[in-house]
């Protein structure tokens, strides 16, 4: 994965736990759901690119 794409991930994850956060404070529901899905999203893409560098690994492994 390249740390443009782990830098926007952990970016997207930052701002979904201030607007949480926002939420929590203000007592703002739809904005501490925004903020949680933010947070969750970006959790998911961080997953799904730790995959695909496993698997670049895998095959970097039986390529030598």
């Amino acid at each position: 994965m390249s740390l443009t794409d782990k830098a926007k991930n952990k970016a997207q994850q930052m701002a979904g736990a201030a607007k949480e956060k926002y939420g929590d404070a203000t007592d703002n529901e739809q904005m501490r759901a925004e903020g949680a899905r933010q947070q969750s999203g970006a959790q998911t893409k961080q997953a799904g690119e730790n995959v695909k560098d496993v698997g670049r690994n895998m095959k970097d492994a039986f390529n030598k």
